[in-house]
C-alpha cells in the first residue's frame, strides 16, 4: 500500500478539546478503554474461529500485554485479536461518525439510544488523546494475504497511514505521553489503574516494564512448561537429620529427598481474574470463595454478616454479589460501595440509577452487559429499563431476608442489630420494599428476645382479652364505667388500636422496664436514630396498631382499678401543693394507685410532642430549634407510696416543698438527662436530704 495522507472525517476543527474536558472526567480511563477495545477484539476472533471462518493456531493464549518505558516516555498497548486492515483502519479510526462536536453532545448527551454506544465512533480509542502528544497504530489483520497498516497522528486532525511491518495478527497501539501524563508511564502507576479498571476483564492482561532486567524463580522438573526459559539446571541432594529411634539409639533420617530442579525466567502473572465469582452459578461457589472475594475486592478483613448473589438471563442480563458487612458505627455513618460493571468491565461505583439509595450501604458487585451507558461508560441515559433493574435487585434482596427469617431464624436474629438499619431504611425510602418486609422486621424486646411484628401483635391482642376471649383495648375503659357517656356524641372516639410498648434508652427508662415486667408486660426496643421515622411511617402504613414509648403514659395494667370520683380529691390537693412547690402552675398533675408501691413518682411525655421533638433534632428542621416546641409532660404520683403520703398529708411542713422538687427530678431522670443547672441542684438536694438524716 502506498503511504498516505488525508485529514480525519470530522466537520468540527478539532475533536481533542471535546474528549479531554467532556468525553471523559477521569484522564486514567484511557487505560480502560483500550484494554477494553482489545478484549474486543480477541472476543471476535475467537468466536470467528467457532464459526470456522478462521482457524487459531494450537498455541494460541489470548492476552492483553501492557509497556510502560519510562526512558521513552511511552506506554503500549498490545492485543493478539483479529486485527484491522487499511481499510478497517479508515472506516473505525479515521471517520468518527458524526457531523461535529456540537451535534453530538446535542444528540447523545442525557438521551437515550437503543444503539449501545460504547464501541461506536472510535471514541474508546481516541481518550487516548487525553494523554498523549502523539498515537501510533500498528495492525495485522486475521485475513489471508492481509497487509500490515501503520497509523500515526499527533492530535490535530491530520493523520498519516502506511503499509507497516507489524507481523503478528492484532494490534499495537503506541502512546507518546505528554509531559502531564509521565506519570502513566510508571509501572506502579500503571498497575493501580489497572488494578482500578480491568481487574475482571475477560482477557488475561499482563504489565511488564521495558528493558528491565529479568527476574527468576525455581521450579520442580516435573513443573516446567513448553513456553518455560530454562536459565539452569539445579540439583539438590537429599537432606538429613539425626533422630533417635525406638531403642533410643541416635540415626540419621531422610527428611527431605533429592531433587532435580530448574532456573527459569519469571513467568509472568496476569493482574486480572478472567473469571470473577459474580460470573459462576451460586451453586458452584463455596463460602470461602465468596469471604475471600470481599476480602480481595474491598480490602475489607472483618467477614461478611453474609451475602446475596443475583444471576438473571431473563427478560435482561445481571450477575452479581451484594455483601451485608458487619459494622460497629451508627447508621449515618456507613459507607458502603457497589460496584457496576457492564461486561466485567468497571463502570462506576454507586450509580444511583441502577443502586436504590438504601442499598448502596451494603458492598457488592453488579455486572450487567444491558445497561444503556452513555458514551464515556460514566452515567446512565435515561431509560424505564434501569428501573426495571433497581426493583429486581430490591426484590432480590427482600426474597432473600425474608427466606432467612422463615429458614434460618437463629442466623438472622443474629445479624439483626448490624442489618436492621439498613432495612429500616429501605422502608422508608422505597414502598414495595417496605411491603415485601413487613412481617419479617424484628423487635428485640425487653427480655432479649427477637420478635417480628405479627408476632408481637398476635400476643398483645391475646393478653388484650377479657374473661371470655373477648377482646378489650388496653387504652378503652369497660363498657360499665362509659354506660353513661355512649349517648354523648360530643366525645371523640376511643383509639382503638393496639398499643405497641418501645424503650428508647434501657438504663434511662429502667423504672419502667422493672415495672413492665412485674406486671407481665412487654415492650420493644427502639434505640436507633432512624427507629422514630421508621415507626412513624409504620403507623401510616398499618392503620391497626400504633407505637407509644413506654413512659408516654401509665397503662392501666400498670395501675389498681379506680374510679374517676375516688382520687379527685387527691389528685386536686397534690396538684396544688406541687405547683406552689415548683413553681409551675401549668403543672399537669395526674394521681393513681400503683401496684408497684416503692414507685413514688413518674414524668409521662405526650408520645406526639416528643416525637416531633425528636424528629425536629433528627433533621434540624429548616433551622429551628426542637426547644421551639416544648413536650407535653404530666407528672403521676403513686398515691400508695409513703413518701407521697407524707407530702399530701404534711403540706405545711417545711420539708415538703423540699421533697416535691426531688420527687420531680426523681421523675424527670427517669424520662431524660437533667440539664447541667437542674442536675446541680437536683444533686445539692440530695447531699441536703440525707445530712437530714443524721440529724
Amino acid at each position: 500500500m502506498s503511504e498516505k495522507h488525508g485529514n480525519l472525517s470530522i466537520t468540527s476543527e478539532n475533536i481533542f478539546p471535546v474528549i479531554k474536558k467532556w468525553l471523559y472526567s477521569d484522564h486514567d480511563i484511557f487505560i480502560r478503554e483500550l484494554v477494553s477495545n482489545g478484549c474486543d477484539a480477541i472476543t471476535k476472533l475467537k468466536k470467528l474461529d467457532l464459526m470456522g471462518e478462521y482457524e487459531l493456531p494450537d498455541d494460541y493464549k489470548p492476552k492483553i500485554e501492557i509497556i510502560v518505558n519510562p526512558e521513552d516516555k511511552t506506554m503500549t498497548f498490545i492485543d493478539n485479536g483479529l486485527g484491522m486492515t487499511a481499510d478497517e483502519v479508515d472506516e473505525y479510526i479515521n471517520q468518527i461518525a458524526f457531523s461535529g462536536a456540537t451535534d453530538f453532545l446535542e444528540k447523545y448527551k442525557d438521551k437515550a439510544n437503543e444503539d449501545q454506544i460504547i464501541g461506536h465512533f472510535g471514541l474508546g480509542f481516541y481518550s487516548a488523546f487525553m494523554v498523549a502528544d502523539a498515537v501510533h497504530i500498528d495492525s495485522l489483520s486475521y485475513q489471508k494475504g492481509a497487509s500490515a497498516v501503520h497509523w500515526e497522528c499527533d492530535g490535530g486532525t491530520e493523520f498519516d497511514m502506511k503499509d507497516g511491518i507489524y507481523e503478528t495478527v492484532g494490534t499495537k497501539i503506541t502512546l507518546f505521553l505528554n509531559e502531564d501524563s509521565l506519570e502513566f508511564a510508571n509501572e506502579y502507576r500503571a498497575r493501580e489503574v489497572i488494578e482500578k479498571y480491568c481487574s475482571f476483564m475477560p482477557t488475561e492482561i499482563y504489565l511488564s516494564k521495558a528493558n528491565a532486567e529479568e527476574e527468576y524463580e525455581t521450579i520442580d522438573v516435573e513443573d516446567k512448561l513448553d513456553t518455560d526459559t530454562v536459565v539452569e539446571e539445579i540439583h539438590e541432594e537429599a537432606k538429613f537429620e539425626e533422630q533417635e529411634n525406638e531403642d533410643g539409639e541416635k540415626e540419621q533420617v531422610e527428611v527431605s529427598p533429592a531433587k532435580d530442579k530448574l532456573k527459569i525466567i519469571k513467568r509472568p502473572v496476569p493482574l486480572n481474574d478472567t473469571n470473577p465469582l459474580w460470573t459462576k452459578h451460586p451453586n458452584d461457589c463455596t463460602e470461602d470463595e465468596y469471604k475471600t472475594f470481599y476480602r480481595d475486592v474491598f480490602n475489607d478483613f472483618k467477614e461478611p454478616l453474609f451475602w446475596i448473589h443475583l444471576n438473571m438471563d431473563y427478560p435482561f442480563n445481571l450477575k452479581g454479589i451484594l455483601y451485608f458487612p458487619k459494622i460497629n458505627t451508627e447508621y449515618d455513618s456507613i459507607e458502603g460501595t457497589i460496584k457496576l460493571y457492564n461486561n466485567q468491565v468497571f463502570v462506576a461505583d454507586n450509580i444511583k440509577e441502577v443502586i436504590p439509595e438504601y442499598l448502596m450501604l451494603l458492598k457488592g458487585v453488579i455486572d450487567c452487559p444491558d445497561l444503556p451507558l452513555n458514551v464515556s461508560r460514566s452515567a446512565l441515559q435515561n431509560d424505564g429499563f434501569v428501573k426495571k433493574i433497581q426493583d429486581y435487585i430490591s426484590k432480590k434482596v427482600a426474597d432473600k431476608l425474608a427466606g432467612m427469617c422463615k429458614t434460618e431464624k437463629e442466623d438472622y436474629e443474629k445479624y439483626w442489630d448490624d442489618i436492621s438499619p439498613f432495612i429500616k431504611f429501605g422502608c422508608l425510602k422505597d414502598d414495595k420494599f417496605c411491603d415485601r418486609m413487613n412481617d419479617y422486621i424484628l423487635f428485640k424486646d425487653i427480655n432479649d428476645k427477637y420478635i417480628t411484628l405479627p408476632e408481637l401483635l398476635i400476643k398483645e391482642e391475646a393478653e388484650a382479652t377479657d374473661e371470655d376471649g373477648n377482646k378489650v383495648d388496653a387504652e378503652v375503659v369497660d363498657d360499665e364505667k362509659t354506660d353513661d357517656t355512649a349517648d354523648n356524641t360530643d366525645e371523640e372516639p376511643k383509639d382503638t388500636r393496639t398499643t405497641v410498648y418501645y424503650v428508647t434508652d434501657v438504663e434511662q427508662q429502667g423504672q419502667y422496664i422493672k415495672m413492665f415486667k412485674e406486671q407481665d408486660m412487654n415492650a420493644v426496643i427502639l434505640d436507633h436514630n432512624i427507629d422514630t421515622s421508621f415507626i412513624s411511617q409504620l403507623e401510616q402504613r398499618n392503620e391497626n396498631y400504633k407505637f407509644s414509648r413506654i413512659d408516654a403514659d401509665v397503662t392501666d395494667s400498670l395501675v389498681e382499678e379506680t374510679s374517676d370520683d375516688e382520687l379527685k380529691d387527691t389528685t386536686d390537693a397534690l396538684s396544688e401543693i406541687f405547683k406552689k412547690a415548683l413553681s409551675k402552675d401549668d403543672l399537669d398533675v395526674k394521681v393513681a394507685k400503683f401496684k408497684n408501691k416503692d414507685v413514688a413518682s413518674m414524668l409521662t411525655v405526650s408520645e406526639e410532642s416528643r416525637r416531633m421533638q425528636d424528629m425536629m433534632r433528627m433533621y434540624n428542621m429548616y433551622g429551628m430549634d426542637a426547644s421551639a416546641f416544648p413536650t407535653s409532660s404530666t407528672l403521676v404520683l403513686n398515691v400508695n407510696n409513703e413518701l407521697v403520703q407524707y407530702v399530701l398529708n404534711n403540706k405545711e411542713d417545711d420539708n415538703v416543698e423540699l421533697f416535691c422538687k426531688q420527687l420531680y427530678d426523681l421523675a424527670s431522670i427517669a424520662n431524660a438527662p437533667l440539664p447541667p443547672e437542674e442536675m446541680t441542684e437536683f444533686i445539692a438536694r440530695s447531699n441536703k436530704i440525707m445530712m437530714m438524716l443524721t440529724k
